[in-house]
């Protein structure tokens, strides 16, 4: 836990990003600014080790490396290829609704003559009606079949263009979802904390939860990072199977995790913390393998309700601050925000850590 002075900063995470950035020399372009987002939060360590191992002039090739390393592929790349794809499926479609103004301009030039002949005083009755009515049948007929093409056309660009949203979307799943524990990440949790107070709905009845594994700096010195990473999806497990099909859970960083509950009450939202903490404690972290034990492991965990803050960062700095009270109460606990704990904790807690 960092110690710092009694004044509370909220940072800009987006600015020191691009800061970094900016001084390695990095072109400020999507897929390298997700890169810095993810070392900057710590959701990986590894991912923040090799990143910074490049110094202080990466390329843009060691860049993409690492990029398909950790994400799989890049993200950046690909979303800009269905960015493309879109647009020429736009200029298609657009082509085509011109073929179809252009069939409709021809028609409407063709009853305009046939209407001047029929007002025609020179022409013959017989030959006027028998002119003018091949001439409507065949421009007819030519429009409508056009008319066809055209919505034929129109239905398999709106086909086209429905599979590359969803592969947008698919896209932008994989880009908020954390790698070891697919949960959602930072980024996707900024995100949701942010719309809660979209509407005044929100605010009166969503929770924060945020967890913090106890004393996992310990786990890891102890028996090493891969053992560490596997507590982390188990834990992620854990919490994800004690709450509500419809509840937002992220990790947000190292050993941290948050949830976000709709429609709750603090009693509510208390049991549920309740049960995820107890859930943990009595899971046995054992290597059946060779016996060692490497449990027990715990969670603090603290809780604020919305309708007692100002906005996201206030939500978020009050739940920390009810962690903190847990952590020093002897870790292992559930505690809701309360006003008296913002004196005992502002002074030595630096409260939105990521």
């Amino acid at each position: 836990m960092n110690m710092v002075q009694p004044k509370v900063q909220v940072p800009d995470i987006a600015a020191q990003v691009s800061y970094a950035m900016r001084q390695m020399g990095v072109a400020p372009i999507p897929r390298n600014y997700e890169l810095f987002y993810e070392a900057y939060i710590g959701s990986n360590p590894k991912l923040t080790k090799d990143l910074a191992s490049l110094g202080s002039r990466a390329t843009q090739e060691e860049l993409d490396a690492i990029g398909t390393q950790y994400f799989g592929h890049h993200q950046g790349s690909a979303v800009q290829g269905c960015h493309g794809r879109i647009v020429n499926e736009l200029q298609d479609l657009l082509s085509l609704l011109k073929d179809e103004q252009n069939a409709l301009e021809n028609y409407n030039r063709v009853l305009a003559e046939t209407h001047s002949r029929i007002t025609s005083k020179s022409a013959a009755s017989a030959d006027l009606l028998r002119n003018a009515i091949g001439v409507l049948s065949e421009a007819t007929d030519t429009t409508m079949a056009q008319g066809k093409v055209t919505v034929e056309g129109v239905e398999a660009k709106s086909r086209e263009m429905e599979d590359i949203r969803k592969e947008l979307d698919e896209y932008k799943r994989i880009a908020n979802t954390d790698s070891l524990t697919r949960l959602n990440n930072r980024r996707a949790f900024d995100d949701r904390i942010a719309a809660i107070y979209d509407s005044q709905r929100g605010r009166t009845t969503t929770a924060l939860i945020v967890c913090d594994i106890d004393h996992f700096k310990r786990i890891n010195d102890t028996f090493g990072h891969p053992v560490g990473d596997k507590i982390l999806a188990t834990v992620a497990n854990i919490i994800k199977t004690n709450v509500r099909r419809d509840a937002f859970v992220a990790r947000t960083g190292g050993e941290e995790f948050a949830v976000i509950l709709d429609l709750t009450t603090p009693e509510d939202v208390m049991m549920i913390a309740e049960r995820i903490r107890k859930s943990l404690e009595t899971t046995p972290f054992k290597n059946s393998r060779t016996g060692v034990n490497y449990g027990p492991v715990t969670l603090s965990l603290g809780v604020c309700m919305a309708d007692q803050t100002e906005d996201p960062h206030d939500l978020y700095l009050k739940s920390d601050i009810a962690l903190y009270c847990a952590k020093n109460a002897g870790r292992n606990r559930s505690l809701l925000f309360a006003d008296g704990m913002k004196k005992e904790a502002s002074k030595s807690w630096l409260l939105y850590r990521k």
